[in-house]
């Protein structure tokens, strides 16, 4: 009978190297696919949000919802209630349940009746909403509230496919995402959300992922986190520059100073 033979010891670390050389390769190719996956389900439930947010200004005589979560106002009831907890900088959440009684409270749920749509699949673990509405429309109005550029009606929008509505910060927030209209730095941090960058919906109901071209810009938003590093960082690149001028004039739809590069 003919002798049977095994691998040797080396023709077996050789088959292994081999296989570990493959996942090398293969593994970052199939992390960008995932990611790419959970960022057009992102981009999905971002565009869902916006087709409400418009359906509930043509229900409502043209009246944008208050974009500042969670504050209540006279006659307005906001587009979601508070789902942040008080120590929200130091990392504690509301437990999942009470944020979605929150978000249910608010005045956009009857046009968007899903709590999976209110958070993207890549955000924080426990945090069920993940999207803020832009300053200038309807929001808390840190950055301005001159008229014509803090918006509290449909009509006023000029140009909606390039006024932003949502934006993706990643975990819960208070208010609304700030940006400053006449200074030339940031007020709220740049997200990096799904590689760097971060999605936004506009006022015609689209929604586009936008990378930003300055390593600053990326820089500063990983180290600052979920944490809020408060107003004032001015980028150092102008490259960092231009993606502050992009997200200023997204949310005024112009800036309000002579920029410097």
């Amino acid at each position: 009978m003919a002798e049977r033979r095994g691998f040797t010891l080396i023709e077996l670390l050789v088959v292994i190297a081999i296989i570990a050389v493959l996942m090398a390769v293969l593994l970052p190719a199939m992390n960008r696919v995932r990611e790419q996956g959970k960022r057009a389900v992102c981009l999905s439930n971002m565009r869902q949000l916006a087709i409400a947010w418009m359906v509930y200004a043509d229900e409502n005589d043209n009246k944008i919802v208050s974009g500042a979560a969670g504050i209540n106002r006279i006659r307005e009831q906001p587009w979601v209630g508070k789902c942040w907890h008080t120590n929200f900088r130091e990392g504690e959440q509301l437990p999942a349940e009470e944020q979605i009684a929150e978000i249910k409270r608010g005045a956009l749920w009857p046009y968007c009746p899903d709590a999976k749509l209110y958070r993207c699949p890549t955000g924080y673990r426990g945090e069920m909403l993940t999207y803020s509405i832009m300053d200038s429309m309807n929001g808390y109005g840190d950055g301005t509230k001159e008229p014509g550029l803090w918006l509290k009606r449909k009509m006023e929008i000029r140009r909606p496919s390039s006024m932003a509505v949502f934006i993706d910060e990643g975990w819960v927030t208070p208010d609304s995402y700030a940006v400053y209209y006449k200074l030339e730095c940031w007020w709220d941090d740049p997200p990096i959300r799904h590689g760097d960058g971060t999605d936004f919906s506009f006022a015609d109901g689209h929604s586009e992922y936008w990378k930003w071209e300055g390593p600053d810009t990326v820089k500063h938003g990983r180290t600052v986190d979920r944490l809020f590093a408060g107003p004032g960082w001015a980028p150092k690149t102008d490259n960092g520059f231009h993606d502050l001028y992009r997200v200023q004039k997204a949310t005024w739809g112009q800036l309000g100073y002579e920029p410097t590069h």
